[in-house]
């Protein structure tokens, strides 16, 4: 990279880092490594939120994670983990449509009672 190149991917940067053309490269360097490598890791950040949102939407119907995957699996229900998150946040009577389909379809799911809220019941 030549010295304008480099300078313009330094701006913002801190200190010398930004008008010093040794230091610019190597931070500019170092930037580029950080962005290739987090590009993908937020691939698997997000897979990991979506997984949360699935499984804390699954336990309020008394199901876990797993079997809940499983059963829609069983009933060849091809719905990726992303829109299974946006279901759970935002379209519940449909999400739980999907849980009661799963808990048919996968005999795992049966024996498992939705969990009892009482611990504020108590108190008040």
């Amino acid at each position: 990279m030549n010295k304008k190149e480099v300078f313009k991917l330094a701006k913002g940067f801190r200190g010398r880092a930004k008008n010093c053309i040794r230091i610019a490269r190597e931070r500019v360097e170092k930037a580029l490594q950080y962005s290739y490598r987090d590009r993908r890791n937020k691939k698997r950040d997000m897979r990991s939120l979506w997984i949360q949102r699935i499984n804390a939407g699954t336990r309020d119907h008394g199901v876990n994670y797993g079997n809940f995957m499983h059963g829609l699996m069983k009933e060849n229900i091809q719905l990726n983990r992303k829109v299974l998150s946006e279901l759970s946040m935002h379209e519940p009577y449909s999400f739980k449509a999907l849980v009661d389909i799963s808990r048919s379809a996968f005999l795992g799911n049966k024996a498992v009672v939705p969990p009892k809220k009482e611990g504020l019941a108590i108190l008040v």
